[in-house]
């Protein structure tokens, strides 16, 4: 057990060194040149441009990217289409149609920025016979184009998917986090689209069996009449309710993916990269947290379960009631008065007093200020080597855009371009070659052997064809690329390099036995060198003596 916990660390550690050199690698000077020089592929001139300039090639996308489109779907291969399908522009054109996303997002809410134009108790219809639902339910413009929108974002999500494979998909966060939005987008709207169907065909009762003008004059059957309420009388589990829950999630997620592309900025960067550190550290700090409060809020209920309606406040008598109190105890919004009970039961309400303050001293004294010492180690981490770090994670960023595909970003890229038709046929053709060319061979097998021994034969050869076909994709598998081999010999070139210099920069035991040993006998020749010294000043010193005594 010893042995394997120490092959286990030293594998650990040797997996972080690794790693430390890698992180160097891509950050050094030569590595981002580049990189650099990849990111701006076909806009070389671009490169050498100020701020301004750029800031003002960004802007132009942002004003072109439909007519920028509408080109690339005609001429993908011509200049302006090579000039799109560079990494930059890819970025720039991808960061620009997300940032019409959020736009959307805020449009899509701002009929209501200064409030709701009808109250949760009223009713507003178009006209008399009109089904209020109806009209709440509907998909506003702005609605339809995020809906758009988030089918654009899913289809590129969906060959991401396809081209990487689902267990390199998982392994990126961001990955997850989209696939999240997404999906809650999805059963948001699919929500609402229920409830629109649900109210239609609630209309559609009306219209066909009421003849009266005016529905308030009417009894309707309570599965219609239900869809006339006004937001008040809604069912909890009502569809529109959950679809609007939904929905707030999704544009909370849709902003926070804005921190994927803050490493493309140095000042930025950094704090991105700290805030993913932190998120780090608070899940490891949410373990034992959720122990702590789990063990307080089941305590606590059991405690004052037993008193519900006997209390000032209805705090701890239920779960609810007590996940709550504690919950919102760590922000200091609860009250000692929780614990106080209506009757004389001294001993309850003690134990509820040293509960309570333990409780508090532990989460607010002891774990958040753990927490906050967690983040801040985690952001010196960062600051202390900020420029290594902010230029690994601008590097991921850069190349999860310099594969090929993926141009036109969302919801542009719902329409197939003429280059998707075109790889589409040669796919088509590939596999009818192949099937012509296996039936052509099993012919010839069938017609040059018996029946029998031509149905043995078949099977081995199958078998055989498998197995090299099996045995060929391992060894395709297996066999690295050309851009394999270039990254594994820099990386070898780099550590031959950082090792030579270490070899250089290290003294061994004889060179150090050596300066040992100059270091001595310099000593003794500085002090015979001095002894030398002391006698002829000695002797000059008598002689001076001398001098004056016979003049005296």
């Amino acid at each position: 057990m010893g042995k394997f916990m120490k092959s286990h660390s030293l594998q650990t550690m040797l997996l972080i060194s690794l790693f430390l050199v890698f992180l160097q690698f891509v950050a050094h000077p030569n590595c981002q040149q580049q990189l650099l020089t990849m990111w701006y592929e076909n806009l070389s001139g671009l490169r050498q441009q100020s701020i301004a300039v750029k800031f003002l090639a960004v802007f132009g996308v942002s004003i072109g990217l439909p007519f920028l489109a509408i080109a690339y779907w005609i001429a993908p291969c011509s200049k302006l289409g090579r000039t799109l399908r560079s990494p930059f522009m890819k970025f720039v054109a991808h960061a620009v149609s997300f940032t019409i996303f959020l736009g959307l997002l805020v449009v899509n809410a701002s009929d209501r920025f200064e409030g709701v134009k009808n109250l949760p108790n009223e009713t507003i219809t178009d006209h008399p016979k009109q089904i209020f639902r109806v009209k709440t339910t509907q998909f506003s413009w702005t609605e339809l184009l995020i809906m758009k929108w988030v089918l654009g974002m899913i289809w590129s999500e969906c060959k991401e998917i396809w081209e990487e494979g689902p267990r390199e998909y998982v392994v990126h966060l961001w990955n997850l986090l989209d696939f999240g939005m997404l999906s809650i987008f999805v059963a948001s709207f699919t929500a609402r689209f229920m409830a629109f169907l649900k109210a239609s065909e609630a209309q559609q009762y009306v219209d066909q069996y009421v003849q009266d003008d005016d529905l308030n004059n009417v009894t309707l059957p309570p599965e219609v009449a239900y869809f006339t309420y006004a937001r008040n009388k809604w069912l909890p589990s009502d569809p529109q309710i959950i679809s609007e829950g939904l929905y707030a999630i999704a544009v909370v997620l849709s902003f926070s993916r804005i921190a994927y592309i803050l490493p493309a900025n140095e000042s930025f960067g950094p704090l991105q990269i700290s805030l993913g550190r932190t998120v780090k550290d608070i899940f490891k700090f949410m373990v034992i947290f959720i122990m702590v409060f789990l063990a307080f809020m089941i305590g606590m209920f059991n405690l004052y379960s037993y008193y519900l309606g006997a209390k000032y406040n209805p705090a701890f008598t239920t779960v609810e009631e007590s996940f709550k109190t504690l919950f919102w105890s760590i922000f200091g919004l609860s009250e000692v008065i929780s614990v106080v009970l209506k009757y004389d039961h001294k001993f309850i309400e003690n134990i509820g007093y040293v509960l309570y303050g333990v409780y508090n001293v532990t989460m607010v004294v002891v774990l958040l200020n753990m927490l906050i010492a967690m983040i801040n180690n985690s952001y010196q981490e960062i600051e202390e080597d900020a420029d290594v770090e902010w230029k690994f994670a601008r590097a991921k960023l850069w190349l999860s855009y310099f594969d090929e595909g993926r141009t036109l970003p969302a919801p542009f890229n719902l329409v197939p371009s003429p280059k998707s038709f075109y790889y589409l046929i040669l796919r088509i053709k590939m596999c009818l070659i192949k099937l012509c060319k296996s039936k052509a061979k099993n012919c010839e097998n069938d017609l040059e052997m018996g029946m029998l021994n031509s149905k043995k034969r078949k099977v081995r050869f199958q078998s055989s064809i498998q197995n090299t076909e099996s045995f060929s994709g391992k060894n395709a598998y297996n066999k690295p690329t050309r851009y394999q081999k270039i990254m594994k010999r820099l990386i070898k070139r780099y550590v031959l390099k950082a090792q030579v210099d270490r070899e250089n920069d290290e003294v061994n035991e004889g060179e150090l036995k050596e300066i040992k040993q100059d270091i001595s006998s310099l000593r003794y020749e500085l002090l015979e060198e001095k002894s030398q010294a002391t006698g002829e000043l000695a002797k000059l010193i008598q002689q001076l003596s001398d001098k004056f005594g016979k003049t005296l």
